[in-house]
């Protein structure tokens, strides 16, 4: 990343060989990394390296001892991409020209078809990073007939793989091409051209030696945007701070970056929840799981662009249930009502149908909270409009079990949504089939030679 023109402001660490014996030397080398990291960001443009430092990259991992190491993970959920179906092959003039055979007649094979491009979900993928700089995709072109009856190779199908949960849509029409929700769909976006025919075809009792054919079809192209709307059924809304990242790392295996300042979380996480404690090994049940989504903090103004904006809210636009947290603890000097009502103002300005989604609120940082009456105002706030209320301290535990199984009883009501069965595309069993191809009512652009 970043190699090409920016290489003083290249984010690679290099990593420091731990020959120390005691803590406070392994300190002294993870403080210097850390120190020439900054350096090298603030020796060249510092504004741009310090939006690629916090959008792009992010901590993995700080060791209590030995070198401080780094990892890059980069989310991008939106891209562009143009895609070029390939070219059908022409059609061949030949005649059969054998010893003993006169008038051996014609003999030019078909051109080969071109090459289909599909979409398939994949479960490994969790980012369209790999669309982020490689934008332009053609398959392979059919070949072109030859002599003795011979058909052209047909090129081959090209497969893109995305993530589960991506959506592709035209970029001149607008239009939904396809909903990639399930694992290992595929869906055909720009068909290949078909061959062109030979000169065998022509031929006729009174026209015994034909000199015309067919050019091969051109292939489908298509300026296509990739959106990408994570896959799960709880999403963690609420202003910054609120302990949203606590949370999902209590009750979870997800580890997102926790600090004491605003916009920790610069990109969706995602953390799997067993709401029964089952392990599901030696006979015993798993229980009921399911996902849950820790989005990015949101501000007052934030669907007029103000901190991180609201366009992270797509990722929660799959969820079935919403949990809203507010901080009640008495470091926060803001009404907790006022933020309820400014975080639902920003949902239904990036859609309406946010607000109408199942939610739970949530009180958290239960154990700083001394002064119980925002608290107790807030519960009863809940209770006017007909809300289910929680109060939890994610870092000491208290209500944490009982949100947990109040959000899996909420999704057990909450039917999943079925996929729009209008959106898959039909998965032809070869992307060649001359059946299969959408320019057979075409007529058929003849060539005499």
């Amino acid at each position: 990343m970043w190699r090409c023109g920016w290489k003083s402001c290249s984010p690679e660490i290099q990593h420091i060989d731990s020959g120390a014996q005691d803590q406070d030397k392994e300190e002294k080398q993870q403080q210097k990394s850390f120190e020439q990291a900054q350096h090298r960001c603030a020796f060249s443009v510092p504004a741009l390296c310090d939006s690629v430092v916090r959008l792009c990259y992010r901590f993995q991992e700080w060791p209590h001892s030995g070198p401080l190491t780094w990892s890059y993970f980069v989310f991008v959920d939106e891209a562009k991409i143009f895609v070029k179906a390939g070219n059908g092959g022409n059609g061949c003039i030949a005649f059969r020209r054998e010893k003993y055979v006169p008038r051996g007649g014609p003999s030019g094979g078909d051109g080969g078809n071109g090459g289909s491009i599909y979409l398939e979900a994949n479960l490994n993928d969790n980012t369209l990073l790999r669309y982020r700089y490689n934008r332009e995709f053609k398959a392979d072109r059919g070949r072109h007939g030859e002599g003795s009856n011979c058909t052209g190779y047909s090129g081959e199908d090209m497969i893109l793989k995305v993530p589960v949960g991506t959506l592709a849509f035209d970029e001149q029409t607008g239009e939904t091409i396809a909903d990639l929700a399930t694992p290992g769909q595929r869906v055909l976006i720009v068909h290949g051209g078909r061959g062109g025919r030979g000169n065998q075809h022509f031929a006729k009792p009174w026209h015994q030696a034909p000199r015309e054919h067919e050019d091969g079809f051109p292939g489908e192209e298509r300026h296509i945007r990739l959106e990408l709307k994570l896959l799960a059924d709880v999403g963690l809304v609420g202003f910054p701070n609120a302990g949203k990242s606590t949370l999902i790392s209590v009750i979870s295996a997800a580890r997102p970056k926790i600090a004491n300042y605003p916009f920790t979380t610069l990109e969706p996480n995602l953390g799997v929840v067993n709401a029964d404690g089952g392990t599901g090994g030696h006979g015993t049940e798993l229980g009921r799981t399911f996902v849950v989504a820790d989005l990015p903090g949101l501000i007052e103004g934030a669907h007029e662009g103000a901190g991180l904006g609201i366009r992270f809210l797509r990722h929660v636009e799959r969820t079935r249930l919403l949990v809203h947290l507010i901080d009640t603890s008495d470091s926060n000097v803001d009404d907790p009502i006022h933020s309820f009502e400014v975080i639902n103002g920003e949902l239904a300005a990036f859609s309406a149908s946010l607000t109408d989604k199942p939610m739970i609120v949530v009180a958290t940082k239960l154990d700083a909270t001394t002064d119980h009456s925002r608290l107790n105002a807030l519960r009863d706030f809940c209770k006017q409009r007909g809300l289910e209320f929680h109060s939890i301290s994610a870092v000491a535990g208290d209500g944490v079990k009982d949100l947990v199984r109040s959000m899996a009883d909420a999704l057990d009501k909450i039917p999943r949504a079925a996929n729009d069965p209008s959106l898959d595309l039909p998965h032809p069993s070869s992307g060649n089939d001359e059946n299969a191809s959408g320019h057979d009512s075409l007529p058929a652009p003849v060539k005499n030679s």
